[in-house]
């Protein structure tokens, strides 16, 4: 029930922002977050989701009550590129690359909603 996508091209700072966003989601939440959000990112983690559900299945998982347990992105390789700047001189650019994890788990009872106690008996508590 894990993903993982190496060496994506944009930054881990900006792919962080669409992590944190669908992080402890349940997956079709996530999916639709995904969907309609207007970033770089979103496709590329979109296709990473669609392929840990798809892992989750092949596994024999029922896949409807999982949520995304843990995603992170760390920094990949660097690309380095030669710029030139003023009075002659050569500087360097650097392209950060991205690696993005993510797993798929069941959700904690501690983070389940809590029942509510039945309305009755707070009434009569009084």
């Amino acid at each position: 029930m894990k993903a993982l996508l190496k060496n994506y091209h944009q930054s881990p700072r900006k792919v962080r922002l669409v992590a944190d966003l669908i992080r402890g989601k349940r997956i079709a939440e996530a999916q639709a977050a995904l969907l309609f959000l207007d970033k770089k990112s979103s496709p590329a983690i979109r296709k990473l989701l669609d392929s840990a559900v798809a892992n989750a299945r092949n596994s024999g998982v029922f896949t409807e009550e999982l949520i995304v347990k843990r995603m992170s992105v760390d920094k990949g390789t660097v690309m380095r590129r030669a710029r030139p700047f003023s009075r002659g001189r050569s500087g360097t650019i650097r392209k950060t690359m991205s690696i993005i994890s993510l797993e798929l788990g069941a959700p904690d009872k501690k983070t389940a909603p809590k029942k509510q106690k039945n309305p009755k008996t707070l009434a009569t508590n009084h």
